[in-house]
């Protein structure tokens, strides 16, 4: 179990990396678009070493007046 943990552990960080490398941090962006492509660079891990960028889209309903 704790190695499980470790891995998990090693592989978010990675993540965490490579979505500093791609400067996702530094932008001043606040959309969930922006959000949700951070949170799939970091979940993707490794993987993006490999060529992996995940890029997430999304549409929020605007407030009815």
């Amino acid at each position: 179990m704790r190695v499980g943990g470790l891995v998990v552990l090693i592989w978010l960080i990675i993540g965490a990396i490579a979505a500093g490398q791609r400067g996702y941090y530094g932008s001043s962006s606040t959309t969930c678009a922006h959000a949700g492509t951070i949170v799939a660079t970091i979940a993707a891990g490794p993987l993006n070493s490999v060529g992996v960028n995940p890029k997430i889209s999304c549409h929020l309903p605007s407030p009815s007046s």
